[in-house]
């Protein structure tokens, strides 16, 4: 998948993955009472910095906090975009 938004400097662009509609033992989730995702592809990953080098790379599943991110659409899809420092772990 291209996306032709280039994240600068230290910056990831994620796709964030659908909140789980059911729990494992199968009861409905509402919508009102959905968390936010967690969980993520890499979509986009910016140069890097003098003294920082990206260790994540495009096609990768991460795990991030709940509010690092700044929220944006581009043609009608949702994207996360945040600092590397940020994601917690690679999947």
């Amino acid at each position: 998948m291209a996306v032709n938004i280039k994240p600068l400097a230290d910056r990831v662009l994620i796709e964030p993955q659908e909140a789980e509609t059911k729990t494992a033992s199968g009861i409905i989730i509402p919508e009102t009472a959905k968390e936010k995702p967690q969980r993520g592809k890499v979509v986009a990953v910016g140069k890097g910095k003098k003294d920082h080098e990206m260790t994540v790379k495009v096609g990768d599943v991460v795990l991030y906090g709940k509010y690092v991110a700044t929220e944006l659409k581009y043609e009608g899809k949702e994207y996360l975009i945040m600092k590397e420092d940020d994601i917690l772990a690679i999947v």
